[in-house]
C-alpha cells in the first residue's frame, strides 16, 4: 500500500508544479510533512543534500522519501511518479506544438504563472526560516533563535555579496554549500 501512495503523492508533485525543482517544493514540503513521511527539519536537511548532488532537487528528494519509507522498490516507484508528469507532457509538446511558443496566449499563460512560482518560493523560504531558524512552529510559540544559524546566514550573505561586487559575478553554489557546512562544524 505504501508504494501506490507513494507513486500517487509524487505523481501528484510532478503533475501539478511548476517552475522546476524549486517550485516543487512547497508542494513536496506539505506532501511530505503532511504524510509524516519527513520532519521540517529532515526535509530542510533533504533540501541541502538534493542541492548539492548531481541531479534535479524533486527527483533527488522523491527518492529519498521512497527509499525511506519502501526500500528500493520505493525508492523506484516515487521516482516514476515525479518523473511522469513531465515526461508525458515533454512527449505531448514535442509531437503536437513544436511552434507553441509563438501564441500569444501561450507566451501570456507562461508569463503569468512567474509570479506564483516565485510566490511559492518565497512562501516556502519564509516557512522554513520561520521554523528553522527562529524554531517558531505556531502563532501562539515562544521564539527560540537559532543565533548560530542567522550568524551562517549572514556571513554567507555578507560573502556572497563582497564576491559578487569584487568579481563582478556570481559565488558557486557548490561553495556556498561546503562553506555552510564548514560553519556548521565550527559552530555546531
Amino acid at each position: 500500500m505504501i508504494y501506490l501512495k507513494l507513486f500517487l503523492a509524487f505523481l501528484k508533485v510532478g503533475a501539478l508544479s511548476f517552475g522546476g525543482g524549486l517550485g516543487m517544493i512547497s508542494l513536496i514540503h506539505d506532501t511530505c510533512v503532511g504524510s509524516g513521511w519527513l520532519t521540517e527539519s529532515e526535509l530542510l536537511n533533504m533540501i541541502a543534500v538534493a542541492e548539492s548532488t548531481p541531479g534535479p532537487i524533486a527527483v533527488n528528494i522523491a527518492t529519498f522519501v521512497g527509499s525511506s519509507q519502501g526500500g528500493f522498490l520505493g525508492a523506484l516507484v516515487a521516482t516514476l511518479g515525479i518523473v511522469l508528469p513531465s515526461f508525458i507532457i515533454i512527449l505531448i509538446i514535442v509531437s503536437v506544438a513544436k511552434n507553441l511558443l509563438k501564441y500569444a496566449g501561450v507566451k501570456a499563460t507562461l508569463t503569468g504563472m512567474r509570479p506564483a512560482i516565485v510566490g511559492l518560493i518565497v512562501s516556502v523560504t519564509i516557512t522554513m526560516l520561520l521554523t528553522q531558524i527562529l524554531d517558531l512552529r505556531f502563532v501562539e510559540s515562544t521564539v527560540n533563535i537559532d543565533y548560530f544559524g542567522i550568524a551562517i546566514l549572514g556571513i554567507l550573505a555578507l560573502v556572497t555579496i563582497l564576491y559578487t561586487k569584487l568579481r563582478k559575478k556570481a559565488l558557486s553554489p557548490i561553495l556556498l554549500i561546503v562553506a555552510s557546512g564548514i560553519l556548521g562544524i565550527i559552530f555546531y
